[in-house]
């Protein structure tokens, strides 16, 4: 069953987050990562502008976990932590469900 992490965050530094977010996923695909994230989304927040949630997908629950507990996650994650006003906020979801537009 596919699984989807939703990152809930705010931060005044978006580019940066969004640059370092990009050079992780270059990384993942060069050294051939299995347990990397198969899509991304982003999100702002109409409402609140300096808020974002970041949709990541995965293949199954087990690989994400794999992922969270690669050492490249755990360092990814406090360079974000450092660009953010908050700590983030994680929910973690099974896809019951997905449809896609014609």
């Amino acid at each position: 069953m596919k699984f989807v992490q939703i990152i809930d965050f705010e931060t005044e530094r978006i580019d940066e987050v969004r640059r370092r977010m990009d050079e992780y996923e270059e990384q993942s695909r060069t050294q051939g990562r299995t347990t990397a994230p198969t899509a991304r989304m982003l999100l702002k927040d109409r409402a609140n502008g300096n808020r974002y949630l970041a949709v990541v997908e995965f293949p199954d629950h087990e690989t994400a976990m794999a992922n969270s507990d690669a050492p490249e996650t755990g360092e990814l994650a406090q360079q974000l932590s450092a660009l953010m006003t908050r700590p983030p906020v994680y929910t973690d979801c099974d896809v019951v469900e997905q449809h896609t537009g014609k």
